[in-house]
């Protein structure tokens, strides 16, 4: 038992070193990932949930934003009943530490609320009250991840042109790859960023996700000027239907099933991934963000 403790404890410090390694291509400690897809229904929110307690479990502080507006459900996910939202710092003086709500291994959940589709509608003052209250998040995250809503709308182009790394998650539902292809094109036109990292989700085994990939990266390198870096998939599994029953995330209650194994090695590839699109952490997603809507 205690051979098996030292092996996590050095993976562990191995897996924070190679973060710490990470942090010389971004020039800011706190570093922004968005989380989007073409279409609704792909398993979105869920993945962004199992992947937050993934870095979590390496040491990361992490932090999710549910800005899915209308389907918000990482609460409910979660079995966490939020008393306060963003809308509650942006008008009724709330400050962002006392809306943050606690789940497994120390993540931390800002819940969005069902009026942050109005947030590029904010007056001068609300903004600047807004991005002070966030920017105040820097000194205790590693990580923010943000899971838009589906499909594109102003505000999920915004967060997107403003995020570090975007990750697109698509099935092998032509629908799904359809509109997937249909949010790079946005993105490609008026994100402007290089990298789009795609994961696959509910797929039968690795073959078909790489033909899923391949049918999609084609299209793109054909008609895009986008490059897309394939960082994983993620199986077709009764588990996930089971733990959105319970409430409980599937890598926390199947640690050692192959689907959580997936997610875990999707965050390390992530931590030592060097192809990050940085836009500078967190205080250069929120100088974008300003700028954008001023």
């Amino acid at each position: 038992m205690g051979d098996q403790a030292e092996k996590l404890r050095k993976l562990i410090l191995n897996k924070r070193k190679n973060y710490e390694n990470t942090q010389k291509y971004i020039s800011n400690n706190t570093r922004v990932i968005t989380v989007t897809s073409g279409k609704g229904g792909v398993g979105k929110t869920n993945f962004t949930i199992n992947l937050a307690l993934s870095f979590c479990k390496l040491g990361y502080k992490v932090a999710v934003l549910d800005a899915d507006i209308g389907f918000a459900n990482i609460d409910v996910m979660l079995d966490i009943m939020p008393k306060y939202t963003l809308i509650d710092v942006i008008y009724n003086n709330k400050d962002i530490l006392d809306i943050i709500e606690d789940g497994p291994y120390g993540l931390k959940i800002i819940p969005g609320g069902s009026g942050l589709d109005d947030i590029m509608k904010l007056d001068i003052r609300q903004l600047n009250l807004l991005t002070n209250q966030l920017s105040k998040l820097e000194q205790y995250l590693d990580i923010i991840i943000i899971d838009t809503g589906a499909g594109v709308s102003n505000t999920v182009i915004n967060f997107i042109r403003s995020s570090d790394d975007i990750i697109l998650v698509i099935t092998p539902e032509p629908t799904s790859l359809t509109d997937g292809y249909a949010m790079l094109k946005v993105i490609n036109n008026y994100v402007k960023k290089n990298i789009v990292k795609i994961v696959v989700n509910r797929v039968k085994n690795q073959r078909e996700s790489i033909e899923v990939f391949n049918k999609l990266n084609k299209a793109s390198q054909k008609f895009l000027s986008l490059e897309l870096d394939n960082i994983g998939y993620i199986y077709e599994s009764k588990i996930v239907i089971n733990s959105v029953k319970k409430q409980i995330p599937f890598i926390l209650s199947e640690p050692k099933s192959n689907i959580s194994r997936k997610i875990d090695s999707i965050a390390v590839d992530l931590i030592n991934n060097k192809k990050v699109s940085t836009n500078g952490g967190l205080k250069g997603f929120l100088d974008n963000i300003k700028s954008l809507m001023n």
